[in-house]
């Protein structure tokens, strides 16, 4: 479960090290909290957490209309000039988000990705909240 801002940046460390290219990771809760942080300052972990709520909302929606999918989000991959962003439902209410630059190798990416979930699964978990507090 997810607690303390810092407590798992150092996890993600070894993703960006692990895959040349990566620029930032974060983990953030489904509603846009920055919960950790690698490769990034504080404002630009938290613009990005904002923007992956939205993101994965809309993901969600969009997987809503396929047959069997329950409206879950797993992936999503951005192609953009200079780079890409990925986005993977990481914990029950969390999600890793990934930000690298062009030449980042994808099929390492997404494995690395994939890796670091499995291992961190419950501790990537953020409760929902009520009143702004942790359930």
């Amino acid at each position: 479960m997810m607690t303390q801002r810092s407590s798992m940046d150092w996890m993600l460390k070894d993703l960006a090290a692990g895959v040349p290219q990566t620029r930032h990771v974060i983990v953030l809760s489904a509603d846009g909290l920055c919960v950790a942080q690698y490769g990034a300052e504080t404002d630009t972990a938290d613009r990005l957490a904002a923007a992956c709520a939205g993101l994965q909302s809309l993901a969600g929606a969009v997987a809503a209309e396929l047959p069997r999918s329950e409206g879950r989000m797993r992936l999503v991959v951005i192609e953009m000039d200079g780079g890409f962003f990925y986005l993977m439902a990481a914990g029950d209410g969390s999600y890793l988000a990934v930000l690298a630059d062009e030449g980042v190798d994808a099929g390492l990416m997404g494995a690395q990705m994939r890796n670091l979930v499995t291992r961190m699964g419950d501790h990537l978990s953020s409760p929902p909240r009520h009143d702004g507090q942790p359930a």
